[in-house]
């Protein structure tokens, strides 16, 4: 039994010491999330354009490339704070971006109550800031908001976004039907951190560092895309994919010589010419080959394939034979 194998398949049950787990697979998250990201001059002079303009970055490139770890390295080198994250899919809405408001679970607090005339319990309480919402509280800096994976969503939501963008502030309309002048709410993700919002109105002064993703599933309509500053994510060579692992994983998987690397990262090279595969599974596959518990001889081979295989589902299709 190679020493890497946890798990046989075929033994008694036993408890064996796990390995340390890879860098980035370690919780709570690594605070200093973005320190081993390696930017490109390319990278770096359109986050420069988007911060001098205060227009949004919208990224694209294979999966893997990059995309939504830039942001960690720009939050991290310009102390943005942690990064707010909005996490896109078909059925998000501009609305829960910015707040979310528990309607139901104040009209069922305020059944609860034995007295009738009793008042209902405070709208604060119910509201929550969204990402892009708690991106747009007023602050003397602003705040990093990573929007992912944009061209999953419905296909009107890059034009709804486009109003925040253009003038950095919304509404919310249950706050705005009050007559309190002043009303704290919680921001998003934050633990004890609540900001004050006045007569339901949220206008940035600062406007947020805001990094959108795509896969280029979609068209995006050319309003759009001339409020953002566009960078397609370059495939790193030999030479930025070198700097990549080491930045991850330490000098200690050179020990057995640079050359051993580059070989496994120049065979990843020829794969990404014929097959879609990602950076972050390099970074794995010579992870588990160079660790302690590693897999040796034909073995080895196996795991490498297995880790760099294409990133396309496989479909299952009806083998029955013809009767």
């Amino acid at each position: 039994m190679s020493q890497w194998k946890i798990y046989t398949g075929h033994a008694n049950p036993h408890k064996p010491e796990l390995p340390a787990a890879p860098p980035w697979r370690r919780f709570p998250a690594d605070l200093d999330a973005g320190s081993a990201f390696m930017a490109t001059e390319e990278m770096a002079e359109a986050v420069n354009a988007a911060l001098h303009l205060r227009r949004p970055l919208l990224l694209t490139g294979r999966a893997g490339s990059g995309k939504s770890s830039l942001i960690d390295s720009v939050a991290r080198e310009l102390r943005l704070g942690r990064v707010l994250r909005w996490h896109v899919t078909s059925s998000t809405t501009l609305t829960e971006a910015l707040y979310r408001y528990d309607a139901i679970g104040r009209l069922h607090s305020r059944g609860l109550e034995k007295d009738p005339n009793a008042s209902p319990p405070p709208i604060s309480e119910y509201l929550r800031l969204g990402p892009l919402g708690t991106a747009l509280v007023p602050g003397s800096r602003p705040r990093a908001l990573l929007i992912d994976e944009i061209d999953k969503s419905d296909i009107d939501l890059p034009n709804d976004l486009l109003n925040i963008f253009e003038r950095g502030e919304f509404e919310i309309p249950e706050l705005a039907r009050h007559n309190e002048r002043w009303v704290d709410i919680p921001g998003h993700d934050e633990k004890d951190t609540s900001y004050r919002i006045e007569r339901g109105q949220v206008q940035c002064t600062e406007f947020p560092f805001v990094v959108l993703t795509s896969n280029g599933e979609r068209d995006f309509p050319a309003a759009f895309l001339r409020r953002c500053i566009r960078l397609r994510m370059p495939d790193p060579g030999l030479e930025e994919l070198t700097a990549i692992v080491r930045a991850h994983l330490g000098d200690a998987v050179f020990k057995d010589g640079k050359t051993a690397i580059e070989v496994q990262i120049l065979d990843f090279i020829q794969r990404r010419k014929h097959s879609e595969v990602a950076t972050d599974q390099l970074l794995n596959a010579i992870y588990l080959v160079t660790g302690p518990f590693r897999a040796e001889g034909d073995e080895r081979n196996k795991i490498i394939d297995l880790l760099l295989s294409e990133l396309k589902s496989d479909t299952v299709t009806d083998r029955t034979p013809p009767q």
